[in-house]
């Protein structure tokens, strides 16, 4: 059984390679190097055995809790650079869906879920789905 909660934020980010200068950040990013900002949309979905005392994987009620208090207090109308999450990270989707994967783990696996997959969509046409470090 899975389940998945949608949450929505805006924030605003710059692509950079703190070890790039300028024109290295300039050429490999282009105008993603430029300050910009996207409304996101967070896909939170959880796995687990269905809770016989209460036909539950999880409280969605706490799941929401647990992404607003984790991930969407820090992200929404801020600035993706300035994030602790995120810091000394380049700010793409990619690392944005690993370290909010990072946030949630192990407070999901405390409500007795298991994190399944972090699913950002940036824009209309691109996404990023990630599943844990699967080895």
């Amino acid at each position: 059984m899975y389940i998945t909660r949608r949450e929505r934020f805006s924030s605003a980010h710059r692509l950079l390679n703190s070890s790039f200068d300028k024109t290295e950040n300039k050429k490999l990013f282009g105008k993603c190097f430029e300050m910009h900002g996207h409304n996101y949309e967070l896909f939170v979905t959880v796995t687990g055995k269905v809770d016989s005392k209460s036909g539950m994987i999880v409280d969605l009620k706490d799941l929401k809790k647990i992404i607003k208090s984790k991930v969407i207090s820090k992200v929404d109308h801020n600035y993706l650079n300035d994030v602790e999450f995120m810091k000394d990270k380049i700010t793409t989707t990619e690392n944005l869906c690993i370290q909010i994967w990072e946030e949630l783990q192990e407070p999901i696996r405390l409500l007795g879920g298991q994190l399944y997959k972090i699913r950002v969509n940036e824009t209309e046409n691109n996404f990023f789905e990630y599943f844990g470090n699967k080895k």
